[in-house]
């Protein structure tokens, strides 16, 4: 698919006075070109819209133009030329099975020493950040979409206009990082689930993997990607509820009281991993044709679903362990410990983990393929297997070499990938976007509210745990 965009200076009012010397701001807005014309009134009658909004400055008075549309572009089959915009459940479940991945297998095991009450309160403050960030960055990926009258903006184009050169280099190497992480902890926990399940050897199961989720994202269509993943989201509720039902009966409610808020830093960054959905938003306001609408309400739906499920996962497997201990300072899992403790756990804990893990896997190969296409600058709206490859063979790799490596790929990335790339990033961008000289005078509405306070929260927050693991890695106080 591709999108076909055309751009327009916005009128002057014919109400102004000619004698008063005037300074016009503008922007592009995006319409379809002649051949999309015919598109554009097949929709409902209510379309939800876009507000662009343009200043117009004088001598003495100020006023804004308010302009709607309802979306930015529309996206076209090549085959067909029939326009195939992406649907609203589909981008929830794509930004929920995305969020639903190994992150939340690690949870118990980071927050057994604080416990549940303290690591709970956590939870929330982490999802709470992790969706400002997210509708940052789809604030800042419309605008680069507008300005740049295209669609399919990777967070290089994104960085590369509101922060420049360095910001290119650290976008890239921090997404190209935590993505290559996480994708190795995915193909390392998959392949061992899949191992016990046929009997096969690691290998055969971890290139097995590789290639049914890779070809899948490959040769797959938006739509059928989508049903895939939304089936594969279902079968993590069903599992999950299973698991619940099935371990709630060792349930000892007492041990959910328990609170050590001096342990719950160290939690933090592997809870902020588990939130990771950003990858896949600049995917998400492409699909979605620019409509900012429908993007923020999949990123907050989508996100709530993970939310509610963390929640009760961390209950159920924290009040079903007592005694929980670490050590010699090593992570003890308490999935394991749950597993050994009651037979029909196992099974259930299995299916659960592969689902999540599935469905993480096939957003981070959508979001990492997309940014590498972008990075190689190949041509938009083909399917070049480069980036596929690129994508799909180096974690299979990693993770053979260190089968153990699940863990110590997640706490890394967590730490360092995602509060920089998905924490301090789309911050920096958005400042940089809002308040820049050089930043056009006409753009989208802000959907995220507080203007320099919530940006210097995020900022401020994202840092401070950054430098305290840095500080505890050295033993510094």
């Amino acid at each position: 698919m591709s999108a076909l965009l055309s751009c327009m200076q916005i009128p002057s009012s014919s109400s102004s006075s000619s004698s008063t010397r005037e300074k016009k701001h503008h922007q592009c807005i995006q319409i379809p070109t002649h051949s999309l014309k015919h598109q554009l009134h097949s929709q409902s009658p209510t379309p939800r819209v876009i507000k662009c909004f343009s200043n117009r400055q004088s001598q003495s008075t100020e006023q804004d133009f308010e302009f709607e549309f309802e979306r930015l572009f529309s996206n076209l089959n090549q085959a067909t030329l029939k326009r195939e915009s992406g649907s609203l459940s589909s981008a929830i479940f794509l930004v929920a099975g995305t969020t639903v991945g190994a992150g939340i297998l690690a949870i118990p095991a980071v927050t057994q020493e604080a416990g549940f009450l303290a690591s709970a309160v956590a939870v929330i403050l982490c999802w709470i950040f992790m969706v400002v960030t997210g509708l940052l960055i789809a604030e800042v990926n419309v605008n680069t979409m507008c300005e740049l009258g295209s669609g399919g903006v990777s967070l290089v184009s994104m960085a590369m206009r509101t922060i420049g050169t360095v910001g290119v280099q650290i976008a890239s190497w921090s997404y190209i990082f935590i993505h290559y992480a996480l994708l190795v902890a995915y193909v390392a926990r998959s392949s061992d689930i899949l191992t016990n399940f046929l009997g096969i050897p690691l290998w055969e199961s971890a290139t097995l993997f590789s290639l049914i989720l890779g070809g899948l994202c490959y040769f797959g269509s938006q739509r059928f990607i989508g049903a895939v993943n939304g089936a594969l989201v279902v079968g993590i509720i069903i599992s999950f509820t299973a698991l619940v039902f099935v371990a709630s009966g060792d349930l000892q409610w007492n041990a959910l009281l328990k609170a050590n808020f001096e342990a719950v830093p160290m939690s933090i960054p592997i809870i902020a991993l588990s939130f990771v959905y950003q990858n896949v938003v600049p995917v998400l306001c492409t699909n979605l044709e620019g409509n900012l609408s429908k993007v923020r309400t999949a990123i907050v739906v989508g996100t709530s679903i993970p939310l509610g499920l963390f929640l009760v996962w961390n209950a159920v497997i924290l009040g079903s362990i007592s005694g929980l201990e670490m050590n010699s300072g090593q992570i003890v899992d308490p999935i394991q410990q749950l597993r050994s403790s009651n037979g029909a756990v196992g099974p259930i804990i299995e299916v659960f983990s592969f689902l999540a893990i599935a469905t993480s896997y096939i957003g981070f190969i959508l979001g990492l393929t997309d940014f590498l296409a972008d990075l190689l600058k190949l041509p938009s709206g083909q399917s070049s297997p480069q980036p596929y490859l690129l994508t799909l063979i180096p974690p299979l790799v990693l993770s053979l070499l260190d089968p153990e490596i699940f863990f110590k790929a997640l706490d890394f990335a967590g730490t360092y990938g995602v509060l920089v790339l998905f924490g301090i990033l789309p911050a920096v961008m958005s400042w940089s976007d809002r308040y820049s000289s050089s930043s056009p005078s006409m753009t989208i509405p802000r959907i995220v509210p507080g203007g320099k306070l919530t940006l210097s929260l995020v900022i401020g927050g994202a840092g401070y745990i950054i430098l305290s693991e840095i500080l505890e890695k050295f033993g510094l106080p």
